[in-house]
């Protein structure tokens, strides 16, 4: 059960940020109301917020959970796999030296980005990507290990359509994953009951379980049908302006 999460608002310059996708420009007003919405969502969830003001200097730092992995009483800041990010770790390791008191770092030449991270029970999943490197899981490894979590590895570099790892899975808690087709079969999810990703809605599968609901991307009814028919509580949120910067539902928070 979560009882807390940080999110941070889009800054003016949130079209300025990395993107690997052509879906047009994000329009500002709208990532703010569809922001809102998603801190609504939480609240619903009964989480107590910690909401950060604007960085310009990062126009990708609404996407907070790249920037820390949180496990029990074990915080570890990562070291961001792109260069225009790195920056984003300090205001969060300030926000959350008041919740743990030992913050871990993963060093150069580690890289991990937060949306690499699949956190399954005492398992982690830590997806091997242009954005987390081998060095970087392999210390983020010792850290969970050091907690009393396992973890393995999991190497989706050339994947068309995964950023990161999350961008194609999803854990909904009682051994059930939610996975697109490009991570269809991978051994690494043996022993796990999938709900498969539909064609064309791979974008969907970035949900996330939040206590007793599950955030759930608008507009993709096939996933919706199977979600709901496996008896989750859905909340639908409008994610378009975030979907144009390779963001999804899992990116805009930490929770904990």
């Amino acid at each position: 059960m979560f009882s807390r999460a940080i999110v941070r608002q889009p800054s003016e310059n949130f079209a300025d940020g990395l993107t690997s996708v052509d879906l047009g420009m994000p329009h500002l007003e709208t990532a703010l109301e569809q922001h809102r919405g998603y801190c609504e969502a939480l609240v619903r969830c009964s989480l107590t917020l910690t909401e950060l003001e604007a960085d310009p200097r990062y126009p990708d730092s609404t996407f907070v959970e790249d920037t820390a992995i949180l496990a029990g009483k074990c915080a570890v800041i990562t070291n961001p796999g792109a260069e225009s990010r790195k920056g984003e770790t300090v205001g969060i390791a300030e926000t959350l030296s008041v919740h743990y008191p030992k913050l871990e770092r993963i060093l150069p030449p580690g890289t991990v980005d937060g949306g690499d991270v699949c956190q399954i029970d005492r398992h982690f999943l830590i997806g091997i990507s242009d954005r987390t490197n081998e060095a970087g899981a392999g210390q983020l490894s010792g850290f969970l290990n050091a907690a009393g979590f396992t973890s393995s590895h999991v190497d989706i570099r050339g994947i068309e359509g995964l950023l990161h790892l999350k961008s194609g899975l999803t854990y909904l808690g009682d051994g059930r994953i939610v996975v697109a087709d490009a991570l269809v079969g991978r051994p690494e999810f043996e022993g796990y009951e999938t709900v498969r990703v539909p064609a064309g809605e791979e974008y969907a599968a970035n949900c996330i379980r939040v206590n007793d609901h599950v955030l759930f991307a608008a507009g993709f009814p096939e996933l919706r049908k199977r979600l709901v028919g496996l008896g989750y509580d859905l909340i639908e949120l409008e994610m378009s302006e975030f979907e144009k910067m390779d963001g999804g539902l899992s990116c805009l928070s930490l929770r904990f």
